[in-house]
């Protein structure tokens, strides 16, 4: 019954405007109208990455809950672990609409948000708020009309340091002007150098294009080693159209969905070739053979969004009990076995 409950409401849902179905969707998260099965866990499922247990590998990407208003029922959907933002440190409306587009015939979504959010004192007061039951991290951004971008990445982590389990560097977003520019090696390297000065102890993320060139990715995977980056998450949107057939291809902005599996796995695995940093692996994800695909590459958890606006929160516990039952069937442990164990098929 809860299973057709939740496909009756996603066909509601995509016969509407997309941000405002999404507006909808974090309504019926707070008013419990959704799946709540709790962390999905075992023995081989629970691990530990950047020094962070988890109770199973498959998290919540940022975006999906940008204002921290749903923490608690997305802790319970069955994910191990969720992050929030991004978070700027003044409030911003972001792009103008519309900015969200579903590409049904893809299993896709084109976004030019541009970190529409409430600013890091609203997010950071809910975060101080929150009973944490599984990690809960934030995705750090910075204002459009900022002077200073990377000081602004360092503002919220401070703010956000003491109220969430890790922080993420977000530099890889397309939709806000210039900011991928910060990818650079130096930049990268002043402003995470920022950004690590005033952490705490909280660990910090880096989240990275799928755009990058051979030399890019070399690059990032020096800076952030030479940073003390905990982990690295693979990948943001991506500009690329390539082999799309929905209506809204053309449009402006980072696409994310069935179309970005190859492309970021294949990231995710030559990065893990040229760094001991931890990777999560995030882009494309919508079955169990996919996230365990990203795990067997070379990430040591993944994420996902976009394939929630197809499938439903119902999937997350799905993905999670499918991986376990490739671990078993694999022989192997635990997740750490299985990472990077089919490295070799994505480096051709």
């Amino acid at each position: 019954m809860n299973a057709m409950i939740e496909a009756l409401g996603l066909s509601a849902l995509r016969r509407i405007d997309p941000e405002a179905a999404h507006s909808l969707a974090i309504r019926a998260l707070r008013a419990g109208l959704t799946p709540r099965p709790g962390p999905v866990t075992s023995q081989r499922l629970a691990t530990t990455v950047a020094g962070i247990e988890m109770p199973n590998p498959v998290g919540l990407a940022a975006g999906f809950d940008k204002n921290a208003t749903a923490v608690a029922p997305l802790s319970a959907a069955g994910f191990g672990f969720i992050e929030v933002g991004a978070a700027t440190p003044l409030p911003q409306p972001g792009n103008d609409k519309p900015r969200l587009f579903r590409l049904t015939e893809d299993r896709a979504a084109i976004n030019r948000f541009g970190f529409n959010n409430d600013g890091m004192e609203a997010i950071c007061a809910r975060l101080a708020q929150v009973k944490r039951t599984i990690p809960v991290g934030l995705n750090l951004g910075a204002n459009k009309t900022s002077t200073d971008r990377a000081a602004d990445f360092a503002r919220v982590m401070e703010a956000a340091r003491d109220h969430v389990d890790f922080a993420t560097v977000n530099v890889s977003s397309p939709n806000t002007e210039r900011l991928r520019d910060l990818q650079g090696k130096a930049a990268l390297a002043g402003l995470l150098d920022g950004v690590m000065a005033v952490r705490g102890d909280t660990p910090v993320m880096l989240k990275i294009a799928p755009d990058l060139t051979e030399a890019e990715i070399e690059d990032v995977a020096q800076v952030a080693s030479d940073a003390g980056v905990a982990a690295i998450i693979a990948t943001n949107t991506t500009l690329s159209r390539e082999g799309l057939r929905s209506a809204h291809a053309a449009q402006a902005g980072g696409l994310s969905g069935a179309p970005l599996f190859e492309k970021s796995t294949r990231v995710l695995a030559r990065l893990s070739t040229l760094t001991e940093v931890p990777i999560i692996g995030v882009g494309g994800i919508g079955s169990a053979d996919q996230a365990y695909a990203k795990i067997c590459a070379g990430a040591c958890a993944v994420q996902l969004y976009t394939a929630l606006v197809f499938g439903g929160l119902s999937l997350v516990a799905e993905i999670a009990k499918g991986i376990d039952e490739r671990l078993t069937r694999d022989g192997f442990a635990n997740v750490a076995q299985a990472v990077g164990s089919n490295r070799a098929a994505w480096l051709d």
